[in-house]
């Protein structure tokens, strides 16, 4: 999976998620001019966290978490687990699986369903988005599907696409556009800047953007 997220710009093998990290998700959301930032109820389960690689899709059942346990076995290193729970409020994922998906090297949670063990979690530095928080504790029964289009956050996520998250949201950026959103948002980062070098010189936004000739 991680294979096929690569930098071609570059002409080597870092993988994309490498220049995705430099950029919020709100940058990426704009440049992207697609459908890829998730519903706001999808958020950071602790302040700071950061989420960023290429996604591993699990099909779930709420109120069961079997088929997490499995995909920390499945999911490939440097990879995102993509979970749809159906916003289910109960606790799916907690310490445990947390220790456990560090050891296998997975690159953090986003799940469309709650989660508990918030202090834990953010102590073992992993990061997890969630729609919820729930102490209510879980069946295991329901073994998962892998490897096929989830709905996490009013979003279709694919297996591979590049999730991003971060204070203010979670993007799902399709595999074959990342390449081109991170060019546009490399560009769209680069005028903004200039902006606000112009903003510290003294020009308005009104006269940068050029509103009050648009009659705005």
């Amino acid at each position: 999976m991680t294979d096929s997220l690569t930098n071609a710009r570059a002409g080597d093998d870092r993988p994309l998620q490498d220049p995705a990290r430099g950029h919020s998700s709100a940058t990426l959301s704009e440049a992207s001019g697609l459908a890829v930032a998730l519903c706001p109820e999808i958020r950071s389960l602790w302040a700071g966290a950061r989420l960023c690689g290429p996604a591993f899709t699990v099909q779930g059942a709420g109120g069961d978490n079997l088929a997490l346990h499995h995909a920390v076995l499945q999911a490939p290193p440097g990879s995102v687990l993509v979970a749809d729970l159906g916003g289910a409020r109960f606790g799916h994922w907690g310490e445990i699986l947390t220790v456990a998906a560090q050891h296998r090297g997975i690159a953090g949670l986003l799940i469309d369903g709650g989660v508990r063990d918030t202090s834990e979690t953010e102590a073992l530095g992993f990061p997890v988005f969630s729609r919820n928080n729930s102490i209510l504790g879980t069946r295991k029964h329901f073994r998962g599907v892998f490897g096929r289009p989830v709905q996490v956050g009013g979003i279709t996520v694919r297996p591979g696409d590049l999730v991003v998250g971060d204070v203010d949201g979670v993007v799902a950026l399709p595999q074959a556009d990342a390449e081109r959103i991170l060019d546009r948002a490399d560009t769209r980062v680069a005028q903004e800047n200039e902006l606000m070098k112009q903003l510290r010189e003294g020009h308005s936004t009104l006269d940068l953007y050029d509103f009050e000739a648009a009659g705005r």
